[in-house]
This record gives structure tokens, sequence and C-alpha cells, in this order.
């Protein structure tokens, strides 16, 4: 079967070769150095005021992970030997007319859920307890209990959130609620929740993932790197970094990243976000059919379309994992959707669409991991661990695979080491390792 030329048009736009990989990873560097310097750079490169736990840690903490429309609370218990166990959890949805309510709302809405959490249990409900606080927004801290919203990202628009302190928005609906026996000893993103999670029982952790609705990472930096931090905060040899990988934007754009770009609520900003996460992959894919089915390519005997926001990558998932024949699956989707009388040709045509934007994806993804771990260790003299969470890693066909291909073609045979491990509810358990050693430091 002869290829049609948009699909030769389709497959170089969205092709991210070895070159361009290394362009990638020097831009990053540079981007990564600028950021430590304090100097205007797409990486906001944010001190997290914590180090990689000692392993020792113990007690029994809530954890509030707090980073999309669902957010969870977290009963965890610590034994001081590298085990953090989740002893109970539950999850909480939380209204669109809260998200775009006012702050006040919102963390009174967090503050009434925790409530609700904690007397489900009785007999620990009159007992005080330290709480450590996942918010997985852009923040700048001036110490572990601290942090200011810089902006809202993934569709939050809160008023009264920005420029604040979300601790002190925190403790003050928990007072409220009448949970001021609460303590809220410290304050990470899920980055950072997630690389503490891992690095509790593996000392060679030092840099944490998200890949899923929104992705960012964090590592860990020699102080003496990081020449914007006061010298009143440089006690200790090494800080975790949040770097804020979402906003990098020195990458190979191509005409559909710019219409998904223009048509969000922060054009310009979360650039390599939008190209590689899980809230904005259908919607790439949804611009690329909107084209083909325009120009007869796809779907010609069908009068259907799909409308922005229809097409999600839940969908790409699902038609990336099926490998059967006729591609039922696909076409039970499409059927589903009113894209009737599809050919086989079609649905393998759709698939390819999809594997092409996700694997550009976790090309990217891989250079990004790449450049984090080289900016500590250029040679990869030693070995390192990256903990992952999301769905996106977790549940995308071949992600991972993906990415583990590319570290591979990057760096050959010492891309054996870099492991890149899933840190599976990272960034809850953490947050409860980070919240141990804060309050063992009081």
């Amino acid at each position: 079967m002869n290829k049609h030329p948009f699909e030769s048009r389709l497959k170089k736009s969205f092709t991210i070769s070895l070159d361009e990989i290394h362009k990638i990873i020097v831009n990053f560097h540079d981007e990564m150095q600028r950021g430590l310097e304090g100097k205007e750079s797409s990486l906001k490169m944010l001190p997290a005021f914590v180090d990689t736990p000692g392993g020792d840690e113990e007690g029994r903490f809530i954890a509030l992970d707090f980073g999309g429309t669902n957010f969870r609370v977290l009963q965890v218990a610590l034994d001081g030997h590298g085990s953090a166990r989740i002893e109970r959890t539950k999850k909480y949805v939380i209204p669109k007319a809260v998200m775009h309510g006012t702050g006040t709302q919102l963390f009174n809405f967090i503050a009434q859920s925790i409530r609700n959490f904690s007397f489900i249990d009785r007999s620990e409900s009159a007992k005080k307890k330290d709480l450590g606080f996942t918010f997985s927004f852009p923040m700048k801290q001036t110490n572990i209990a601290n942090g200011i919203l810089i902006n809202w990202t993934k569709g939050f628009s809160a008023t009264g959130v920005i420029g604040k302190n979300v601790v002190t928005l925190l403790r003050d609906s928990l007072k409220r609620s009448g949970m001021s026996r609460i303590n809220v000893v410290a304050l990470a993103n899920d980055t950072v929740g997630t690389m503490a999670a891992r690095s509790y029982k593996d000392p060679l952790c030092d840099v944490g993932v998200i890949f899923g609705t929104g992705t960012n990472a964090c590592y860990r930096e020699a102080i003496a790197n990081i020449t914007k931090l006061p010298r009143a905060a440089r006690s200790r040899k090494n800080m975790v970094i949040n770097i804020e990988w979402g906003n990098f934007n020195r990458l190979p754009f191509i005409p559909y990243d710019e219409l998904l770009d223009r048509a969000t609520n922060n054009p310009g900003k979360q650039r390599m976000e939008k190209m590689i996460s899980g809230m904005y992959l259908g919607e790439i894919v949804r611009l690329i059919l909107t084209d083909l089915i325009r120009e007869k390519h796809i779907f010609a005997r069908s009068k259907g379309k799909f409308a922005k926001g229809d097409f999600k990558t839940y969908h790409m998932s699902l038609i990336e994992a099926d490998n059967s024949k006729n591609l039922s699956d696909i076409k039970e989707y499409l059927d589903g959707v009113g894209m009737l009388k599809t050919s086989l040709e079609e649905r393998r045509l759709l698939k390819k669409i999809c594997a092409l934007v996700s694997q550009r994806a976790a090309r990217i993804s891989a250079a990004a991991i790449s450049a984090v771990v080289t900016r500590m260790d250029p040679n990869l003299s030693s070995n390192h661990t990256v903990a992952v969470d999301g769905t996106l890693y977790e549940k995308y066909p071949r992600f991972r695979r993906t990415i583990m291909s590319a570290l591979k073609e990057i760096h050959g045979r010492r891309s054996a080491r870099i492991k890149v491990v899933r840190a599976k509810d990272g960034s809850g358990l953490g947050v409860a390792i980070v919240a141990a050693a804060a309050a063992a430091q009081h």
C-alpha cells in the first residue's frame, strides 16, 4: 500500500531526530543554569527547601495530595527503616464551581474534606496530627512550610490565591472547620513527593518526574550552584530543585503546536507540557484529524467530526493498544462517536497518527530526563534512579519503552546507569516523608 504524501509530511513534522534531542539537552542545560542564577529563563528552578530523606523518618502523618480536579487525603505510617505504608486514603472531586470560584471556597472545600477523612476513624480524630501538603502548581517557596502560588495551571482559576501563601490559606480554612489540631508542617510539589517516596528506600534516587495530566520534574542540586538562594538558606549541602519543566520553550514547534497553544487559556506558556502531557496530546491528534477530514484524506464516507475537547489522550491510548487484525476496538470507538463506515486503512492511519504524537512526546521526555541527569553527572559516572509517577507513564502503551529506547540512543551503554522506575502514589507517600523530616527538625 502506497503512503499518501501527507503521511510522509506528518512523519517528518513529528519525528524528533537524535540531533534535535542533543540540541534540546544543550538548551535545557542553558535554561537550568540561568534559572539557578535568577536570570530570565523558561525554567523557574524553584528551591524546595528540603533534601532527599535519610530513610530513618518515622511516625504517622496525614498527606494532602492536591494537583488537579481530584485530590486525595491519606494517612501514612513510616517505620523508620525505609518502609512507608498507606493506611487509609480517600479521593475527593473538586466541583467546577469551586475550581473557578474564590480561593476561600476552594480551601474551605479542601479543609472540609480533611475533616470528613479525619472523622472516619473516631479513635484518631482528637489527636494532634502533622500534615504534609502536596501542591502541584508553580509556587515560590521561602521555606519548607511556605509557598506563594505563581500561577494556576490545569484549568484552575480560583481568585485571590495567586501571590498568596497556600499554607496560610489552608491553615485558615482548617481553623474555620474546627481542625486546629492539624498542623501543616511541610509543603512540596508532587515531583518532590515522588522523589522523596522513592529515595526513602533507594538512596540512588535523585530525580522525580510526573507524566500525567501535566508534567514536571525535580532533582537534587548542590547548594553552591543555586546562586540565587539567599545566604541564610545555604546551611545544608544539597537541596531539591523543582524545575517546573513544563514551561521549557526551546523546542522544535510545528504549526499544530502553535494552533493548540493559541487556543489555550495560557498562550505562550507551558510549551513543553503542551507537547508531552495527557491534558494536550489528544487535542494535537484532533487538530491533525480536523485537517485530514477537511481535505477528505480520512473518514471521507462519514459525516462525523471531532469538536474541541472531544478527542482525549485516553482515546489515543485505547487506539494504540488495539492490536486486533481488523482494529475492532478502534472501530467500536469510532462507531460510538458517530464516525461510521470507516475502512481498515483509515483505522490504521488513525493509529499511526496517535503513535507519531505519542512517540514525539516520549522522545522529548527522554531528552528532558537526560538533560536533568547529565546536569548532575555530565559523563554518567554514577548510577541514578529516576522516580516517575502519573497516568500517562503508567497506562499509555509503549510510552515508557519509547523513553528507555531514546535514552539508549542518546547514551549507548551508559544509559544502563539511568534507572527509570515507577513510584506509584509517590506524591501522597512522599509528602508524608517530607513532613516527617520537617517535623523532626522542629
